[in-house]
């Protein structure tokens, strides 16, 4: 018998008939930040999770691929199906060398499954530090996989809030892989640019050169909220200039993706399309579009110079 699963309440469902960007993506572009949910009937949420989504599952995010001009897709592995990889897994093996993935393992992980993994297109694990969503994994831990899949040259994608950047640095710092940070680490952009806090982040990148971060989310990092009426151009422009600063100071070292389905947002749910159209806000050159969108993540995922 199919278990069934009731949404969180209050869940906000992915964004139906996005627009169609009027940015063009330069070709080859990759949506390096996108998840897969379910579904549930197929491959159920983790008895561990701490949220229940909506389902949304490979076939709805290859259309959107298609639809919004991607070529490809690195599917990061959500929270909410915990170190069961094979919604992930299935997605990447269906998408025929077109997608590449970031899976979530425990310490037992064997060296057969990983083996696994990487045949079907892991090229790096996730650890999540933000404690609303996960519970707290041991750093003993997380060091012993890290050097297991170093072996494989993947890398480690971390998740994590500003606040906690003091507290993790040593730690982020001892990492024998890539470190890829998911959005900006998260700032308070109701903070300045070159504040404090965000100083710190562009100080780690600096002093660790095989740090690249994901300049992705603004609709959540904004505090500005649901993009105003007056069009797309005023959407989240509380959050363009840390990215692009980003962009800017580390044009090589840096990914974007649309974060599809949006897991866990509160106040509104994107247009794609319109997150599309927020690219060409922060990497403001083509040169800078073309190393965003293709050239890093090809590099990173597919092993292309």
């Amino acid at each position: 018998m199919t278990e069934r699963f009731e949404k969180t309440p209050g869940w906000l469902d992915w964004y139906q008939g996005p627009s169609r960007p009027r940015f063009q993506l330069p070709a080859g572009a990759v949506d390096a930040h996108c998840h897969v949910f379910g579904p549930a009937g197929q491959f159920p949420y983790a008895p561990e999770r701490k949220y229940t989504p909506c389902d949304a599952g490979k076939e709805q995010l290859f259309a959107l691929r298609d639809h919004l001009g991607f070529e490809r897709n690195v599917i990061v592995q959500a929270t909410c199906h915990g170190a069961d990889n094979r919604a992930l897994i299935d997605a990447c093996v269906s998408a025929g060398g077109r997608a590449r993935g970031v899976a979530t393992v425990k310490r037992d992980v064997s060296d057969q499954e990983l083996q696994e993994l990487n045949a079907a297109g892991i090229r790096g694990v996730r650890f999540n530090f933000v404690k609303r969503l996960v519970d707290f994994t041991p750093k003993e831990e997380l060091i012993e996989i890290a050097h297991r899949i170093a072996k494989l040259g993947w890398h480690i994608v971390v998740y994590f809030e500003a606040v906690d950047l003091p507290e993790l640095w040593d730690f982020f710092s001892c990492l024998p892989t890539g470190l890829v940070v998911d959005h900006m680490g998260r700032p308070d952009v109701s903070k300045p640019v070159d504040g404090e806090e965000f100083e710190l982040f562009v100080r780690f990148m600096r002093e660790h050169p095989n740090v690249w971060s994901k300049v992705s989310c603004p609709e959540r990092l904004s505090v500005s909220g649901k993009p105003a009426l007056d069009g797309e151009q005023a959407a989240y422009h509380d959050v363009v200039p840390f990215a692009r600063r980003l962009v800017e100071t580390f044009p090589d070292r840096v990914l974007w993706g649309t974060d599809w389905p949006h897991p866990n947002l509160k106040n509104h749910m994107p247009d794609d399309g319109l997150l599309v159209d927020f690219i060409p806000r922060i990497a403001t050159t083509p040169e800078l579009q073309r190393k965003l969108l293709v050239d890093n993540p090809l590099r990173l995922y597919w092993g292309k110079s």
